[in-house]
Protein backbone atom coordinates (compact mmCIF):
# COMPACT_ATOMS: atom_id res chain seq x y z
CA UNK A 1 0.00 0.00 0.00
CA UNK A 2 1.89 3.21 -1.06
CA UNK A 3 0.39 6.83 -0.32
CA UNK A 4 0.64 9.28 -3.52
CA UNK A 5 0.78 12.91 -2.65
CA UNK A 6 2.47 15.87 -4.96
CA UNK A 7 5.78 16.62 -3.42
CA UNK A 8 6.12 19.25 -1.26
CA UNK A 9 9.46 21.16 -1.01
CA UNK A 10 10.25 19.05 2.58
CA UNK A 11 10.49 15.85 0.22
CA UNK A 12 13.13 17.38 -2.26
CA UNK A 13 16.27 15.81 -0.77
CA UNK A 14 14.98 11.84 -0.61
CA UNK A 15 13.81 12.69 -4.15
CA UNK A 16 16.93 14.04 -5.81
CA UNK A 17 18.52 10.99 -3.32
CA UNK A 18 16.00 8.53 -5.52
CA UNK A 19 16.65 9.92 -8.58
CA UNK A 20 20.81 9.99 -8.23
CA UNK A 21 20.45 6.15 -7.03
CA UNK A 22 18.40 5.45 -9.71
CA UNK A 23 20.10 7.56 -12.34
CA UNK A 24 23.62 8.20 -10.99
CA UNK A 25 24.53 11.97 -10.66
CA UNK A 26 25.40 11.57 -14.73
CA UNK A 27 21.52 12.49 -15.29
CA UNK A 28 22.26 16.38 -14.99
CA UNK A 29 24.35 16.06 -18.40
CA UNK A 30 21.46 14.81 -20.45
CA UNK A 31 19.60 16.53 -23.29
CA UNK A 32 16.38 16.62 -21.12
CA UNK A 33 17.87 18.39 -18.44
CA UNK A 34 18.58 21.39 -20.17
CA UNK A 35 14.94 21.09 -21.15
CA UNK A 36 14.23 21.51 -17.81
CA UNK A 37 17.05 23.71 -16.23
CA UNK A 38 15.78 26.99 -14.57
CA UNK A 39 12.36 25.97 -15.35
CA UNK A 40 9.76 24.89 -12.34
CA UNK A 41 8.18 21.50 -12.85
CA UNK A 42 4.25 21.03 -12.83
CA UNK A 43 3.95 20.76 -9.16
CA UNK A 44 0.52 19.03 -9.08
CA UNK A 45 1.60 16.08 -11.69
CA UNK A 46 5.13 15.76 -9.58
CA UNK A 47 4.10 12.85 -7.33
CA UNK A 48 5.73 10.90 -4.38
CA UNK A 49 4.53 7.37 -3.08
CA UNK A 50 5.32 6.76 0.33
CA UNK A 51 5.19 3.01 1.97
CA UNK A 52 3.16 2.92 5.35
CA UNK A 53 5.83 3.82 7.47
CA UNK A 54 6.68 6.97 5.28
CA UNK A 55 9.58 5.93 3.76
CA UNK A 56 9.57 7.24 0.00
CA UNK A 57 9.49 4.43 -2.71
CA UNK A 58 9.28 6.24 -5.73
CA UNK A 59 8.59 9.85 -7.65
CA UNK A 60 7.64 10.92 -11.01
CA UNK A 61 8.22 14.75 -12.02
CA UNK A 62 6.84 16.27 -15.10
CA UNK A 63 8.28 19.43 -16.80
CA UNK A 64 6.29 22.06 -19.40
CA UNK A 65 8.01 22.13 -22.94
CA UNK A 66 7.11 23.57 -26.28
CA UNK A 67 7.24 22.16 -29.52
CA UNK A 68 8.07 23.73 -32.65
CA UNK A 69 8.04 27.46 -34.00
CA UNK A 70 4.31 27.51 -33.25
CA UNK A 71 5.18 26.79 -29.59
CA UNK A 72 2.62 24.32 -28.86
CA UNK A 73 2.68 23.18 -25.04
CA UNK A 74 3.13 19.87 -23.72
CA UNK A 75 4.43 17.54 -21.03
CA UNK A 76 7.81 16.27 -20.62
CA UNK A 77 7.66 13.38 -18.25
CA UNK A 78 10.29 12.27 -16.19
CA UNK A 79 12.65 11.06 -15.14
CA UNK A 80 10.37 8.49 -12.90
CA UNK A 81 12.38 6.12 -10.22
CA UNK A 82 11.23 3.60 -7.71
CA UNK A 83 13.54 2.72 -5.39
CA UNK A 84 15.64 -0.49 -5.99
CA UNK A 85 14.19 -2.19 -2.73
CA UNK A 86 9.93 -1.60 -4.24
CA UNK A 87 11.06 -2.69 -7.59
CA UNK A 88 8.49 -5.12 -9.34
CA UNK A 89 5.63 -3.95 -6.89
CA UNK A 90 3.92 -2.00 -9.61
CA UNK A 91 4.91 1.19 -8.12
CA UNK A 92 6.53 2.66 -11.24
CA UNK A 93 3.54 1.79 -13.13
CA UNK A 94 0.77 3.74 -10.32
CA UNK A 95 2.59 6.77 -10.46
CA UNK A 96 2.72 7.05 -14.07
CA UNK A 97 -1.24 6.15 -14.68
CA UNK A 98 -1.86 8.33 -11.87
CA UNK A 99 -0.27 11.45 -13.29
CA UNK A 100 -1.64 11.02 -16.68
CA UNK A 101 -4.40 10.94 -15.37
CA UNK A 102 -3.98 14.10 -13.54
CA UNK A 103 -2.61 15.60 -16.54
CA UNK A 104 -6.12 15.06 -18.54
CA UNK A 105 -8.04 16.48 -16.10
CA UNK A 106 -5.79 19.83 -15.85
CA UNK A 107 -6.54 20.06 -19.54
CA UNK A 108 -2.74 18.66 -20.65
CA UNK A 109 -3.15 17.64 -24.20
CA UNK A 110 0.26 16.16 -24.87
CA UNK A 111 3.13 14.03 -23.28
CA UNK A 112 6.59 13.27 -24.69
CA UNK A 113 9.34 11.38 -22.84
CA UNK A 114 12.38 9.53 -23.75
CA UNK A 115 12.60 5.93 -23.14
CA UNK A 116 12.04 2.39 -24.30
CA UNK A 117 8.82 1.93 -26.04
CA UNK A 118 8.42 -2.18 -25.13
CA UNK A 119 7.68 -0.41 -21.63
CA UNK A 120 5.93 2.49 -22.19
CA UNK A 121 3.62 1.53 -24.44
CA UNK A 122 1.43 0.02 -22.20
CA UNK A 123 0.47 3.81 -21.09
CA UNK A 124 -0.27 4.92 -25.12
CA UNK A 125 3.10 6.18 -25.70
CA UNK A 126 4.52 5.67 -29.34
CA UNK A 127 7.46 6.59 -31.41
CA UNK A 128 4.63 6.90 -34.30
CA UNK A 129 2.98 9.59 -32.47
CA UNK A 130 6.77 11.30 -31.76
CA UNK A 131 7.56 11.15 -35.50
CA UNK A 132 7.02 14.83 -36.60
CA UNK A 133 8.99 16.05 -33.32
CA UNK A 134 13.16 16.23 -32.35
CA UNK A 135 14.64 16.37 -29.35
CA UNK A 136 17.16 18.54 -29.04
CA UNK A 137 20.66 16.38 -29.04
CA UNK A 138 22.46 14.31 -28.06
CA UNK A 139 19.54 11.79 -28.25
CA UNK A 140 18.98 8.79 -29.81
CA UNK A 141 15.66 9.90 -31.92
CA UNK A 142 14.19 6.34 -31.75
CA UNK A 143 13.49 6.69 -27.79
CA UNK A 144 11.39 9.90 -28.49
CA UNK A 145 7.94 8.69 -27.45
CA UNK A 146 4.33 10.80 -27.18
CA UNK A 147 1.25 10.27 -25.92
CA UNK A 148 -2.25 11.83 -27.09
CA UNK A 149 -4.28 12.69 -24.26
CA UNK A 150 -6.92 13.70 -26.84
CA UNK A 151 -7.63 12.68 -30.16
CA UNK A 152 -6.22 15.66 -31.87
CA UNK A 153 -3.53 16.99 -29.71
CA UNK A 154 -0.77 16.15 -32.15
CA UNK A 155 -2.39 16.68 -35.52
CA UNK A 156 -0.35 19.81 -37.16
CA UNK A 157 1.93 19.56 -34.37
CA UNK A 158 6.06 19.07 -35.47
CA UNK A 159 9.02 20.24 -34.91
CA UNK A 160 12.00 20.77 -32.02
CA UNK A 161 11.01 20.37 -28.84
CA UNK A 162 12.68 23.01 -26.59
CA UNK A 163 12.44 25.09 -23.01
CA UNK A 164 9.21 26.29 -21.61
CA UNK A 165 10.55 30.04 -21.32
CA UNK A 166 11.29 30.21 -24.64
CA UNK A 167 8.49 32.19 -26.07
CA UNK A 168 6.04 30.61 -28.74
Amino acid sequence: MFRITPEIPEDLDEVEYLYDLAFAPGRFALSSYRLRDRVGNISELSLVARDKYEILAGAIRFWPVRIGQAGHAALLLGPVAVHPTRQGEGLGSLLISEALARATGMGWSRVILIGDEPYYQRYGFQRDTAENLRFPPPTNPARLLAKALTNIAFDGVSGMIRKWDQKK
